[in-house]
């Protein structure tokens, strides 16, 4: 296949300047769509980049693309049915979970749909996708926002150029079209991945900590669960037990809590807000990567091509700013608290009717802190590591907490102004830094 570049095979000789530049717009994205399909992902989500320049409304993360990598993954590796007893099982642990619940947490069982809450791989994939869309579409926003606004700065100084204006304009517009829609195609690749991921290890709806179904409910995949406990000598009604308790604990805070579900995004909105791309960067690589681009010639070892590669060496890695920095250790502090008050609510839940209840929370410890896809993705996608360490003092805070207190008081925070991280540690100095004192006349 002919490198892929920016002169089309009919160009006007004479001035060096494609004729028609809505065919070269349409040969660059047939020679994209080529790509992803080489990569077996349906490239229907990727619009043509001529559309970046007439159209405002194409979107930062296309949800197609999305879809059809996460079920590729999920596909490849494998979704076992439904069964009856699989149905029993998780309705019968489910029953048990919310009659315990009730009993550890002022939270009460969610009042969402109810008629199947055990799912397999895939339909775990088309019950979080909105969830993942809404969650991570910031993102995408972000760093589209901030490509559009190097690119056009860019092509504003070329323009007032009187030498190399008028020959750079093709070049640079046909790089700004097709950033301004490829972006999105490259993260929703990217998040689509990550789902399909996460869905082989994920034993429910709300254990990646996240919201991702609206109204909240719990859900759990049995055959995750079965993979989950395969090397335990622990009786399964245990394990569902506790799972169910959990995914049911955690539904029941975002639904009755529905700010926190504003805030955890609000995070990632705020970092993808404070997007900035390097200019050099973006001069430097995108017009070498366009220039030498072949989608047929694949990396044999890595199967990335140089449009892969060159994206992946700098030209959007984002410059953190302290409002970013800001950001992320707001969503991970978010995180480890949600993941860490479900753990002190399911141990006071189970209480001494699961024998192997410190067993169970230390597995999930364990594979938390060695093997969770969903700590890649925020790694991958916002550099941000959501470290065990921090869910571990959360668990600890919440507990002390209501030893010092009550479970109410300690469910009230959440309506209230959430501990940052180095509160986790000093939990009866935040609440004395929260109390309202009985007499205010000392404020006036």
């Amino acid at each position: 296949m002919t490198p892929f570049g920016f002169t089309p095979d009919d160009g006007d000789e004479e001035n060096g300047k494609p004729e028609d530049l809505n065919a070269m717009m349409r040969q660059m994205q047939e020679q994209i769509q080529k790509q992803f399909e080489q990569l077996g992902i349906n490239p229907a989500g990727f619009v043509n980049p001529l559309a970046a320049f007439t159209q405002g409304g194409q979107e930062a993360l296309p949800p197609t693309v999305v879809r059809d990598t996460a079920k590729k993954f999920v596909q490849a590796q494998g979704s076992q049915p439904i069964g009856t007893k699989d149905v029993t099982v998780v309705d019968n642990a489910f029953e048990i979970a919310d009659l315990w619940l009730n009993e550890a947490t002022v939270f009460p069982a969610t009042t969402g749909n109810t008629s199947h809450r055990s799912v397999s791989r895939l339909d775990w994939v088309d019950e979080t996708l909105k969830g993942w869309q809404a969650t991570m579409e910031p993102l995408a926003t972000g760093l589209t926002a901030a490509i559009s606004t190097l690119l056009d700065e860019a092509m504003a100084q070329q323009a007032h150029d009187p030498e190399n204006g008028e020959a750079m304009a093709g070049p640079m517009g046909t790089i700004a079209g097709l950033l301004r829609t490829f972006i999105g195609s490259l993260i929703a690749t990217q998040l689509g991945q990550a789902i399909g991921s996460i869905s082989a290890t994920a034993t429910g709806a709300h254990d990646v900590g996240l919201p991702l179904l609206d109204p909240a409910r719990p859900l759990l995949i049995p055959e995750n669960i079965e993979k989950w406990s395969a090397d335990l000598e622990i009786p399964k009604t245990e394990v569902y037990l506790f799972h169910a308790l959990r995914e049911a604990a955690i539904a029941r805070l975002f639904e009755h809590n529905p700010w926190i579900v504003a805030y955890i995004r609000s995070a990632i909105v705020d970092y993808g807000r404070g997007i900035h791309i390097d200019m050099e960067a973006i001069q430097r690589q995108a017009e070498d990567a366009m220039q030498n681009f072949d989608p047929s010639q694949l990396n044999p070892e890595s199967g990335e091509n140089s449009f892969t590669i060159a994206l992946n060496n700098g030209i959007f890695t984002p410059e953190e700013t302290p409002a970013q920095r800001a950001a992320l250790s707001k969503l991970e502090t978010a995180l480890a608290l949600v993941d860490g008050w479900a753990d002190e609510v399911t141990a006071l839940a189970a209480g001494d009717r699961l024998p192997a209840l410190t067993q169970l929370r230390e597995m999930y410890r364990r594979q938390r802190a060695t093997n969770a896809p969903s700590q890649q993705l925020f790694k991958t996608l916002l550099g941000l590591e959501v470290t065990p360490k921090l869910a571990r003092e959360a668990s600890a805070f919440w507990q002390k907490v209501r030893e010092s207190k009550d479970i109410a008081a300690r469910d009230q925070i959440w309506s209230g102004i959430l501990p940052s991280a180095e509160e986790l540690l000093e939990p009866e100095k935040f609440l004395t830094s929260t109390q309202v004192p009985d007499d205010l006349s000392g404020l006036l």
